[in-house]
């Protein structure tokens, strides 16, 4: 879910107090129920020997008592808030000014100076922003759906920002790294080839790619990424 908010002055994309609502009330009840149902889906469990977790499960069924109930619903409402906000947290939230855009995700902010912005555009699931160079500024992958992405447009048009409905102006440029591409340099081709290991290292290979990214830059390329393939233009 995604949602555009409107405020004098500013507009923020990103969840809107409804969807945290639906969000946090809903995994909330989830857990709980769960909790409350755990005894007797551990006695029902513990009789399927495929079943996992033979042992806790085993522990859980021979507590025959009220309080093993209450613990359990209220661990099952804590676990439940715990991953909305941790669904909540891996979300972007774009807040457009006039004077500036603010990225936040994962507890990271990444703000850019309306000066410096040339353009903006979306690339494929990603809102890129660039200066005069071509240099990107950023690039953050969005969640709205894709019925919810022409609000992108409206909230950085509306604060005077350029935006281009075709995307990046210099999508020709780019082209697939290969091992020792000649065409870059030495530092270039070494920071890709590590950053290559990154797609399948979770969470801490999502903050590598954005950090060789920011490398990448400092050596003068912009990279994107297609199906766990980079591609390279210069800057």
């Amino acid at each position: 879910m995604g949602s555009t908010t409107e405020t004098p002055g500013r507009t923020v994309i990103g969840h809107s107090t409804g969807d945290k609502v639906v969000l946090f009330g809903g995994l909330a009840l989830v857990g709980l129920v769960l909790g409350f149902f755990l005894p007797r889906i551990a006695d029902w469990a513990v009789n399927q020997k495929w079943v996992p977790f033979q042992g806790p499960l085993k522990l859980i069924a021979a507590w025959d008592s009220w309080w093993v109930v209450v613990i359990c619903v209220l661990l099952g409402l804590v676990a439940g808030v715990l991953l909305a906000g941790m669904a909540l947290d891996d979300t972007l939230k774009v807040t457009v000014t006039s004077q500036s855009v603010e990225f936040l995700k994962n507890q990271q902010t990444v703000v850019v100076p309306r000066e410096k912005v040339a353009v903006v555009f979306l690339d494929g699931k990603e809102i890129v922003l660039q200066d005069p160079t071509s240099r990107e500024l950023a690039r953050e992958k969005h969640d709205q759906l894709r019925s919810e992405a022409q609000q992108i447009a409206v909230a950085f048009r509306s604060h005077g920002y350029p935006w281009s409905d075709a995307g990046d102006p210099r999508e020709a440029e780019y082209r697939r790294w290969v091992d020792g591409d000649p065409e870059l340099s030495p530092a270039a081709n070494a920071v890709l080839r590590v950053r290559s290991r990154s797609f399948d290292q979770g969470a801490k290979g999502k903050a590598d790619l954005r950090e060789f990214r920011a490398e990448l830059a400092g050596l003068g390329y912009a990279v994107k990424d297609r199906d766990k393939k980079q591609y390279w233009r210069p800057a």
